[in-house]
């Protein structure tokens, strides 16, 4: 993969009532995903409620996932957390597991200076010798990382950080990064009602939320806009948007997780702190999932 492209599926991990990972119901959603076309899959990430699973669990989803793509398509697990040293022993489990690529998150609650992150992500690639994408989400880990260090890392370590997924919101931020990467780094969306515009602007895909739920449709919709295909690319745009809105209505996973429930992929359990969806949020949903014809 010379270069990150196309929708990745923050995949979900599903649960049994027990709170056990469902490795049935995992390795189905794969082949659904994989036999629907997207071009990557990201498990345990925030969608796939890594933080609340033990190292133990999230290198045996790892290693779920892995087996059933059977190197069909990349795998890129999330290995990040708030302990530098905690994302090192992760990353290394997920290459031992078989993973050429991670999703490193930037750390969460430590509230990192530019200096820190740079050294967090630096620690990873040389201890880990492996090709990282670095994970720049503002609302949920408190800090932001600068465009300034996104490109310093991009630079110096070209052969192992290849990409960030940018879910800052922040347009001019983002263009920034765009516009001075080095050249076989990628951009990729980290909100998807985002991706279309960032495409436009010279952004290379999307990790998403949705494509666990309209895998086929959404990654269409991403490779018409890679083809400069605008037209098909916004009615299928228009088509998700109300869906891609809901999927955050709650926090996320729980609405995606709802989704999938009543799709019949997977049963309706988290582990705490987060807990069903309300009834009129849940009723929202489930509208919108009849209108698109997800569920009867």
């Amino acid at each position: 993969m010379p270069k990150l492209q196309g929708t990745g599926t923050a995949i979900v991990t599903p649960f049994k009532s027990n709170g056990a990972v469902d490795e049935h119901a995992l390795r189905e959603l794969v082949d659904w995903q994989v036999k629907s076309k997207v071009e990557f899959l990201v498990p345990c990430g925030s969608t796939g409620e890594a933080i609340t699973m033990t190292r133990g669990e999230r290198r045996r989803v790892i290693e779920i996932v892995l087996e059933q793509v059977n190197g069909r398509i990349p795998v890129i697990p999330g290995t990040g957390t708030s302990s530098t040293m905690d994302s090192v022993l992760l990353t290394k489990d997920a290459k031992q597991a078989g993973a050429e690529f991670v999703l490193v998150v930037g750390p969460a609650y430590n509230k990192p200076t530019q200096e820190g992150y740079y050294q967090h992500f630096r620690q990873i690639v040389e201890e880990c010798d492996i090709k990282v994408v670095m994970y720049n989400v503002p609302g949920r880990t408190a800090g932001n990382i600068l465009p300034e260090t996104t490109l310093r890392l991009a630079s110096e370590f070209k052969k192992h950080i290849i990409a960030i997924k940018e879910a800052s919101n922040n347009f001019e931020q983002i263009m920034q990064i765009i516009n001075h990467r080095p050249k076989d780094f990628a951009v990729v969306s980290g909100e998807d009602s985002l991706t279309l515009p960032l495409i436009t602007s010279g952004a290379d895909g999307v990790i998403s939320v949705i494509a666990n739920e309209m895998p086929k449709e959404f990654s269409d919709m991403v490779r018409f806009a890679l083809k400069g295909e605008m037209k098909k690319a916004q009615e299928l745009h228009y088509k998700m948007f109300e869906l891609m809105k809901l999927n955050f209505i709650e926090s996320n996973p729980i609405p995606v997780k709802t989704a999938l429930a009543m799709m019949g992929r997977i049963d309706e359990n988290f582990r705490l702190p987060l807990v069903k969806m309300t009834k009129p949020n849940k009723e929202k949903l489930k509208k919108v999932l009849k209108e698109l014809k997800l569920v009867k």
